[in-house]
């Protein structure tokens, strides 16, 4: 059987449709209309004679053999930018100071960084990993160029989706049946901590501070050893705790809405633009 080149367009298809969840927003992401990603995508799998999505329950998911090849694709498509880059684009160079949150870190900033450091090696990036109640202050001192933040008011930055949050628990510990409830919380001015309280206010929910942390792993281990239950962002809370509501006395919690904040200082920067613009490229409601 004679054997297709992978074409470009294919790969930028494929990729954009795994980066997005599905075909609607891949489609915005590669300026083409959705039927024509569709074809792409049709082309691709005849091509390599294996099937490489699948529709899942609430998104295209990955096949084995897409797995496979979704490696490879990243590297062809870092590739071409780099040569295309290096013959007619402005290399960037400097240092952008980002802030993150460990609850966004490895969901939300992994897979942006991965498009931007292979195309921009010039550029060093310095990560901070501290909460939102912490970046927003460097951030706003110029001590940082850009965080990813769950901000504090309407206009704190760019909003780019609002994130879940959810009662975890451990199923063995049971501890939702007790009275006072027993709850892990972050620092005073966290808004997690806020809504948090708010929530077990409003149902008339009695409650003790039992653990207080600043840290995700450590509201993550007073849950698994049984000290309480916390109030987490849905992207952190791990698989295996238990996730409360209403059948356990637990009330809902009102989202984080998830912004890019940028110093002022930074202006003009031309590699926290790039960073910052693809922040908002990629992310821009995606939770």
């Amino acid at each position: 059987m004679t054997r297709q080149d992978l074409q470009i367009d294919w790969l930028k298809c494929f990729v954009a449709v795994v980066d997005t969840g599905s075909l609607s927003s891949a489609a915005g992401e590669v300026h083409r209309s959705q039927s024509a990603v569709s074809m792409q995508l049709k082309k691709l799998e005849d091509a390599v004679g294996r099937r490489l999505l699948e529709r899942g329950p609430r998104k295209l998911q990955l096949t084995p053999d897409g797995q496979t090849l979704l490696g490879y694709a990243r590297r062809m498509l870092d590739l071409q930018a780099e040569a295309q880059a290096a013959l007619h684009g402005e290399a960037l160079s400097g240092r952008v100071r980002l802030g993150v949150p460990d609850d966004y870190a490895g969901r939300y900033l992994t897979p942006v960084l991965k498009r931007f450091a292979p195309k921009h090696s010039g550029v060093e990036i310095e990560l901070n990993c501290e909460q939102s109640t912490s970046l927003i202050p460097r951030v706003a001192c110029g001590d940082l160029d850009l965080a990813l933040v769950s901000r504090d008011n309407a206009r704190r930055g760019t909003l780019l989706f609002h994130e879940p949050m959810v009662w975890v628990g451990a199923s063995q510990f049971e501890l939702w049946r007790r009275d006072p409830l027993p709850i892990a919380v972050y620092e005073d001015a966290s808004l997690a901590r806020r809504g948090a309280i708010q929530s077990l206010a409003q149902q008339g929910r009695r409650y003790k501070v039992v653990y207080n942390s600043s840290s995700l792993a450590g509201q993550i281990a007073a849950v698994e050893s049984g000290l309480a239950v916390a109030a987490l962002t849905q992207c952190s809370a791990p698989e295996h705790l238990q996730v409360l509501g209403a059948t356990h006395g637990l009330g809902p919690l009102a989202p984080m809405e998830v912004a890019v904040y940028r110093s002022r200082e930074s202006r003009g920067n031309k590699a926290v633009d790039s960073l910052h613009g693809l922040l908002i490229k990629t992310l821009r409601l995606s939770g």
